[in-house]
């Protein structure tokens, strides 16, 4: 410290507080000022972001609830669309189990008539093959028996006897 005292220029000294007078007038005129300004306006600026930024809170905090609402209501409207269609489906799977049942009584009714039909007709048919089968085998019959002479005159005999005692 004591060399810095032994050193000192007035001079020096003088010309070094007039060329700092004139860097920190320079500096404030043309440097100090547009820095501050700038500054300034980056205050500025950085304000109006953070009330945007509040205000887009609140905005988002409204848009919240009315989405929270919103979905709620919708979950209500579904609840009762799904309950509409539930009874829809109920009443229509009734209904057409009752047609069902209704068509497959029909269908059963229709049957045993068919098979009753079918029943008789072939029954008929029945008697109708048995007649022939009988004819036909009391032909061959008659036709054995009645070959030979002296039969078919005993057999014309007995019916003449038989329609007497009648």
């Amino acid at each position: 410290m004591e060399k810095l005292i032994e050193q000192f220029s007035v001079g020096l000294f003088f010309w070094q507080t007039i060329l700092f007078l004139v860097l920190v007038f320079i500096l404030k005129k043309y440097a100090w000022k547009p820095i501050l300004d700038s500054v300034s306006e980056r205050e500025d600026t950085i304000r109006e972001s953070l009330d945007s930024a509040e205000n887009a809170k609140k905005e988002l905090a409204e848009l919240q609830s009315k989405n929270e609402s919103l979905i709620a209501e919708a979950k209500i409207e579904r609840d009762a669309l799904l309950k509409e269609a539930r009874e829809l489906k109920d009443k229509i799977v009734g209904e057409a189990k009752g047609e069902a049942k209704e068509e497959a009584d029909k269908i059963v009714q229709a049957a045993h008539a068919a098979i009753e039909a079918q029943k008789a007709g072939a029954i008929a048919e029945m008697k109708s093959e048995m007649a022939s089968l009988s004819i036909s085998i009391a032909e061959k019959i008659i036709r054995k028996e009645l070959a030979n002479d002296d039969k078919q005159r005993a057999l014309a005999n007995e019916l003449v006897a038989d329609l007497k005692l009648n």
